[in-house]
């Protein structure tokens, strides 16, 4: 048994390439041994900034790879196909032989049995698999041909503690590596992986990134716990921390209290985005002076941290003063400066937009009974923190630094919350606007960016979706649905399209309506399969799909997946599966047609009585419901038929020679169907046991 010991050093690599690096070659080498049939007892990928590792461990030093049959052609075959196996495989006609199968006469020949050094291998495959590494993005440098994702130095490779040769590109493998990554003047051999990680943890260095999350949470632990502080979640920064060192100490760092008095938005931001430093909180969830930071090597003088708290300074400084300069430049003259700003081609400037919003909004505010003066003002004023120049530095805060400068300004509470709930929500479990004002100028953006986009035939495909039209359409669902409405959205699609005509926008899709019917109707599928909800009840849900009815479409869905699989759900699917399956039989072989309407007069029995009266219990009741519908109480009294369906069915015959009696109970059962179906389309549900 052996080790295969890797390392690729190179200049430091991104957090996000470094990690995909760390795991697809190690799935590569996985790969290639185990085509190769050869066996290990771990295997594991580690890195660093400069540095990517492979280990595996307990492989075979020799694989023999055993004789076998290899089937050729049928002995009846041309002599083409005969020759074609022969010169595929190096052999000739003296090494074939015949044999008999279950399928007829074949010839076979049969392999030698080989045995294959691992190291011989590796020197063959290795060198193959950088060469084919498909990098997110890759440079090249100096006069060298190799891409990469940053310059590759060197390439310590060991089988067995002996070096496998071969070259890659400029490069030749070896035994040796460099040890700091700053000068990189001394190099040191190693012949197994456990002495080159003792030496390099000596020297300060953590090869392994899991070690690195550990020692940074404990420290983090440490310093917060003793002062009652916290930091927010944020796993991404966190995982792109712990791959940017490799030596890490922890610093706390602190700036000016002054700056306290900024939108606490940029102070999270700076620190965290562009420093990636980890802003600190108290227990009243108030954002502190203070910060953490994960330095790649120790603060013997303090340097580090004094270096780090000027570069915060300075970044806040000018915040500051672009907070100082745009907080008091009145929002409603800044209108007239969206002329400037381009929308998007085809689709006019922010200042049309912002104008058909003002329409736009005013129709949704008659949907949610709010004032319509408010709405209109929010959207005429929703896009001006665009030309701040806070949102200049800061692009991520756009609406956010809206909602900031209109509470300064003295606007209603109202308009501020929607001018900072704009943008929400941007993905499937984001937080969404829950206030009326803020519900109205978050739909009403996102119906005149979807129906423009559409409108000039900038749509997603299959593999891209450059202008999130996707997260746009979920984005209006989600705020309908989670806020519990239902909108005239096909009106509100059809009005927005003609605010474009109005501005002599002229749209070349033909179909838009239907377009964005489909495309909604796919993304509603989609949060519902987000949510859980089994497929064929989705099928069922959408078979009648109105843009209209999202919420109502949702809950019942809901309701019905939540019960499909417990008494009473079980009781809803085999009244109506027992019933549409006899009348589906029996309609293929009568003359007439039914009109869901049955004769009470020419029954014959109670079963028939009971039934036609429970069919109206329910029909009164779909009759009487507006949108107050309780989804759960529909579904119990749905259930409660299965007594009468069953009984009727059990005791009646419907294939009556009679063809009066014959068609008046195929119509009962046909009114059965259609009232279950008042809920859903019960037919494109599966049985349990589907």
């Amino acid at each position: 048994m052996a080790e295969f010991f890797l390392e690729l050093f190179s200049e430091e690599i991104p957090a996000g390439l470094q990690k995909n690096l760390r795991e697809k070659l190690l799935e590569e080498f996985e790969k290639f041994f185990l085509e190769k049939s050869i066996k290990s007892k771990k295997s594991f990928s580690l890195s660093t900034p400069n540095r990517l590792v492979i280990v595996f461990e307990g492989l075979d030093k020799v694989i023999k790879i055993l004789s076998d049959e290899i089937k050729g052609p049928n002995i009846n075959s041309p002599d083409q196909a005969l020759e074609g196996f022969m010169r595929s495989n190096k052999i000739e006609k003296k090494d074939l032989f015949k044999k008999k199968t279950e399928k007829g006469e074949f010839y076979f020949y049969k392999t030698d049995s080989k045995l294959f050094k691992t190291n011989d291998l590796l020197m063959e495959f290795v060198p193959k698999l950088l060469e084919n590494y498909q990098w997110k993005k890759s440079m090249k440098w100096g006069e060298y041909n190799l891409n990469w994702g940053r310059p590759l130095k060197s390439i310590l490779t060991v089988f067995d503690k002996k070096v496998v040769n071969f070259e890659f590109h400029h490069l030749s493998s070896s035994n040796s590596t460099y040890i700091d990554s700053d000068f990189e003047e001394k190099k040191r051999v190693f012949t197994d992986f456990k002495s080159y990680e003792k030496h390099l943890k000596q020297q300060g260095i953590l090869i392994d990134q899991n070690k690195r999350e550990e020692l940074i949470k404990k420290e983090f632990s440490k310093i917060l716990n003793k002062r009652k502080l916290i930091i927010k979640e944020n796993f991404k920064l966190f995982d792109e921390v712990v791959n940017l060192v490799d030596n890490p100490n922890i610093l706390l760092c602190s700036f000016d209290k002054k700056f306290l008095s900024i939108p606490k938005e940029i102070l999270i931001l700076t620190m965290q985005s562009h420093q990636k430093y980890f802003p600190i909180f108290n227990d009243k969830n108030e954002i502190t002076n203070e910060f953490l930071i994960v330095a790649n090597k120790r603060d013997q003088k303090g340097l580090i941290k004094i270096g780090n708290e000027r570069v915060v300074e300075a970044r806040l400084s000018d915040a500051e003063f672009f907070w100082n300069k745009d907080k008091t430049q009145n929002l409603v003259k800044k209108i007239s400066e969206l002329k400037l700003m381009n929308f998007f081609k085809g689709l006019g400037t922010y200042f049309d937009k912002v104008q058909r919003m003002r329409k736009l909004g005013g129709m949704i505010s008659d949907e949610l009974l709010i004032s319509k003066e408010k709405v209109e003002l929010s959207a005429s004023i929703s896009k001006t923190d665009l030309t701040s120049d806070l949102v200049g530095e800061f692009p991520e805060l756009q609406g956010i630094m809206g909602g900031y400068f209109s509470i300064h300004q003295g606007f209603d509470k109202d308009i501020s919350q929607a001018l900072t709930d704009q943008y929400l929500p941007v993905g499937i479990d984001s937080k969404y606007p829950k206030k009326p004002f803020s519900i109205a100028l978050s739909v009403t953006d996102k119906i005149d960016t979807l129906v423009g986009f559409f409108g000039i035939d900038e749509k997603p495909t299959s593999s891209k979706d450059p202008f999130a039209l996707r997260r746009v359409a979920l984005g209006i669902i989600r705020t309908i649905i989670e806020n519990k409405k239902d909108f005239r959205l096909n009106d509100l699609l059809v009005y927005s399209s003609s605010l474009y005509q109005d501005q002599g926008h002229n749209f070349t899709n033909q179909n838009l309506q239907k377009e964005l019917y489909n495309f909604l109707k796919d993304r509603f599928k989609y949060y519902m399969k987000e949510k859980q909800i089994r497929l064929d009840i989705i099928d069922a849900s959408i078979s009648s799909f109105s843009c209209n009815k999202l919420f109502s479409s949702f809950e019942k869905a809901k309701s019905l997946n939540k019960i499909i699989h417990n008494r009473v759900g079980l009781d809803i699917t085999s009244s109506f599966k027992r019933a549409s399956n006899i009348l589906e039989s029996e309609m293929k072989n009568i003359g007439f047609e039914l009109n869901n309407t049955a004769d009470p007069g020419i029954f014959k029995t109670d079963f028939e009585k009971n039934l036609y009266k429970k069919i109206n219990e329910i029909k009164n009741y779909y009759s009487s419901i507006n949108k107050d519908e309780n989804y759960e109480y529909s579904l119990s009294l749905l259930a409660e038929a299965k007594k009468e369906v069953f009984e009727f069915l059990d005791n009646v015959k419907v294939n009556e020679e009679n063809e009066t009696l014959r068609k008046n109970r195929l119509e009962l059962i046909n009114m059965l169907c259609k009232t279950f179906q008042n809920f859903i389309n019960f037919q494109l549900l599966k049985a349990n046991n589907e």
